[in-house]
């Protein structure tokens, strides 16, 4: 038996104590970081404790491992103190309070994920030291004659014979296939790249008069193309998946026939599931990127990219798949399992490395890219998703290679199955999300169109469900991005959704959010139907709609509505989700009595304007004359009126300024004018020029129909200096009296000027002065036509 001399032993057991106290500082400071973390009992003592006395620590601990009573006494002791702190923490938090409570849940989640991944590191660590003992151990005595690794190789050389012969008739085999699946792959890439029947054609007719047609065609085609891709592309991975078990069916085929016993084929039979696994996970890389096939390739890359990353990715799935499946079992069995886990951290530190170099050296080049998609996305949820991925998806991914190392190396059996189940998870969880997302992005675009019979009853229906469509669907998005993150967390194991969603505190956030929604979802129902109910009466047009009163309320009433849903659904919303709405009530009745006080011109508006409308002073659409202002009702709100004049001015009168109401739009209206007649005419000869003129008005229909009663003359109300004044009262209806007045005055000027009525106009006579004789002195011509221009101008 050859020994390594003392000095090479003593080297060897500094090293391992020396990596060990490494990586138990490495754990405990990590531990320390934790706000709940707690020294051991003796870890102190250990740490500052010499050589010596950590040495008898060891020992100690080793001695009570391997008594199973001493050993059963130590859980048991363990499990105890791990429920006092738990218990102590559940009471210190029912002390604290519910919002106390919630804080300490949280903290304590995050204590528990660091001392989770500080136990891993731990065990890691442990295991290290412990794995490169027994190596120089076994190195130590390789080739002495008591060694068992020699042994171990002689005992495994037909499994390993036969996995040799697995590996070359799995490679040949699959060299030989993948030839033959390239030229189907060059078919399917052909016959994608062929353009549909029908193609040319819509192209030729481009300058066709009928574009919408032409449209049309285009987007069944695209739809067509898109088909005929995705097919391409399914069928390319069929293919390849076929490859691989053919070559795998080959390899296996070899094993058999080579009549090796039983117990020697379990390497090559872990080599051909391993080949199996491995090559359906780059079928799939091949299939998404697919480098000699541009019309294979699912994403839109140049094709120097998509060979760049295929060759990457490819080879860390190799390395990765092939080191924990094949080489870690392979060489647990043929040498030691600490060597076989020293061999794995070997090539896993290597394919740590590779990840980290590629994915740092393309960090830019990818944040270009995913910005330009940013900038082309369909919705701002989507652009700023994309831009968060631009600006973190390296750290995600060192992030993602990081866990896979300190994975393999925690437990190298069942590294490989968690990482993949984990993927599998969040890419269904994150393409499942992307489809979704796309299908409310489509429903947002795509407007809600309601039957022409809904159109005309409910003109507004139509405008206003539109308008809760797009918010909802936003809030059904955020809702989405929120679930496919906590699908990622729980395929991590950072986030335990099917515990958290069977626990009170779960169960209790669904029914949150489900109450919020409903309460939500009622008052928009509840609005929706009352302002359409209130605008169908406004806006019928079936001779049934409502009076000019009744609209004005009801727009009131439409408004008072708004305010008193909108107020409920606040306070009912805040109630469910745990605020106590008590004082909110209590301090806005001290905030409404303050501002009672206060505002108390506000108040004396709206009781004004309560009054107003109770005596139905005025309405919208009526003429009327308010402080002022001669002019249409257009809005009356419950604090003031609304009132448009003749030159289009808009005037905001609070109720409070208004102290008289004129309203000219009340049962009936007079068109009441007096015209001037010149001395000289007959009076009865005028008054019947206006009786005709009344008739002429009559015979119109539009006019004619606005018309009451017959004109009224009560004969000669004035003389004066320019003559006689006749008055004329002709009743009409609400409103239309400066209608019949226009007319009315524009058929008595055609009378009077058929019948020579003269209608007076200021006159002045001029006398020049004369002597005691009755001469006049002589006047200037140039002053007589200067006075006669004078007068011609004032006519």
């Amino acid at each position: 038996m050859i020994y390594l001399p003392a000095r090479t032993r003593l080297r060897r057991g500094r090293l391992s104590q020396i990596l060990a106290i490494v990586f138990f500082a490495i754990h405990f400071l990590f531990l320390a970081a934790s706000p709940h973390a707690q020294p051991v009992g003796g870890v102190e003592k250990t740490v500052g404790a010499p050589a010596e006395s950590g040495q008898a620590a060891y020992g100690a601990l080793a001695d009570t491992l391997e008594d199973p009573e001493a050993r059963h006494r130590l859980i048991d002791e363990l499990r105890a103190l791990a429920q006092g702190r738990e218990l102590a923490a559940v009471q210190g938090g029912d002390r604290r309070g519910a919002q106390d409570g919630a804080q300490l849940s949280a903290v304590s989640g995050i204590a528990v994920l660091s001392q989770r991944l500080g136990n891993v590191l731990q065990e890691v660590t442990a295991q290290l030291g412990s794995d490169i003992s027994a190596t120089l151990d076994a190195v130590g005595r390789l080739g002495s004659s008591g060694g068992v690794t020699q042994g171990k190789l002689d005992d495994q050389m037909p499994a390993l014979r036969a996995l040799g012969l697995a590996i070359a008739a799995t490679l040949l085999a699959y060299a030989i296939l993948r030839g033959i699946a390239g030229l189907l792959f060059g078919r399917l890439n052909a016959w994608i790249r062929r353009k549909p029947a029908g193609e040319a054609q819509d192209q030729a007719a481009e300058s066709s008069v009928r574009p919408s047609p032409r449209r049309e065609g285009r987007h069944r085609l695209g739809r067509i193309t898109l088909s005929r891709k995705l097919l391409g592309v399914l069928l390319a991975l069929v293919v390849d998946l076929a490859a691989s078990l053919l070559a795998a069916l080959a390899g296996y085929v070899a094993v058999v026939g080579s009549s090796q016993p039983a117990y020697g084929s379990a390497f090559a039979f872990q080599f051909l599931t391993a080949f199996v696994l491995i090559e359906a996970v780059r079928s799939i890389s091949r299939a998404v990127f697919a480098t000699r096939y541009d019309e294979l390739r699912l994403l839109p890359l140049q094709p120097a990219t998509a060979r760049f990353w295929n060759r990457w990715i490819s080879l860390l799935i190799a390395l990765t798949g092939y080191c924990l499946l094949v080489v870690v079992p392979v060489g647990q069995v043929v040498f030691a399992p600490s060597v076989g886990r020293l061999i794995g951290l070997v090539i896993m530190l290597c394919v740590y490395i590779t990840a980290l170099r590629v994915v740092w050296s393309q960090r830019l080049a990818v944040r270009t890219g995913l910005m330009q998609r940013a900038d082309a996305a369909g919705t701002a949820i989507m652009g700023s998703l994309l831009r968060i991925l631009a600006r973190i998806w390296h750290w995600v991914a060192l992030a993602y290679f990081t866990v896979l190392l300190v994975t393999s190396q925690a437990d190298q059996a069942a590294a490989l199955a968690f990482m993949l189940s984990a993927t599998v998870q969040t890419l269904i969880a994150v393409v499942a999300g992307a489809l979704l997302a796309a299908g409310l992005r489509r429903l947002e675009l795509r407007r809600i169109v309601l039957p022409p019979s809904l159109g005309r009853n409910f003109p507004s229906l139509e405008q206003r469900v539109n308008g809760y469509k797009n918010p909802a669907l936003r809030g059904l998005h955020l809702a989405l991005v929120i679930v496919v993150i906590l699908v990622v967390l729980d395929a991590w194991h950072a986030f335990d959704l099917a515990a958290w969603l069977d626990s009170e505190r779960g169960r209790a956030a669904v029914a949150l959010v489900l109450r919020v929604g409903i309460v939500l979802a009622i008052a928009a129902l509840s609005w929706t139907v009352l302002a359409s109910l209130i605008e169908h009466r406004v806006g019928a047009r079936d001779g049934r709609g409502a009076s000019e009163r009744e609209k004005t309320l009801l727009m009131l009433f439409r408004n008072a509505a708004a305010i008193t849903i909108a107020t409920m659904t606040v306070l009912i919303v805040l109630s469910q989700i745990g605020i106590d709405i008590g004082p909110l009530i209590a301090g806005a009745g001290v905030v409404g009595l303050a501002i009672g006080f206060g505002a108390q011109k506000l108040v004396q508006d709206v009781i004004t304007g309560v009054f107003i409308q109770l005596e139905n002073g005025m309405n919208q659409n009526d003429i009327v004359e308010v402080a002022g202002r001669f002019g249409t009702v257009e809005k009356i709100t419950v604090r003031s009126v609304v009132v448009r004049t003749l030159d289009g001015g808009y005037h905001l009168i609070p109720f409070s300024a208004i102290d008289t109401v004129s309203n000219h739009t009340r049962d009936f209206g007079y068109h009441y004018a007096e015209y001037n007649i010149a001395h000289r005419e007959d009076v009865d000869q005028a008054v019947a020029e206006l009786e005709l003129a009344f008739k002429d008005l009559m015979e119109d229909p539009a006019l004619a129909a606005q018309v009451l009663s017959e004109i009224e003359i009560p004969g000669v109300t004035a003389l004066n200096e320019r003559g006689f004044t006749v008055r004329v009262l002709i009743k009409t209806t609400p409103g239309n009296q400066w209608m019949i007045q226009r007319g009315f005055n524009r058929l008595v000027k055609r009378r009077f000027d058929a019948a020579g009525i003269e209608l007076p106009y200021p006159q002045t006579v001029v006398h020049f002065g004369r002597d005691e004789n009755g001469h006049a002195a002589p006047t200037d011509a140039k002053a007589i036509e200067v006075l006669r221009q004078s007068t011609q101008t004032a006519s």
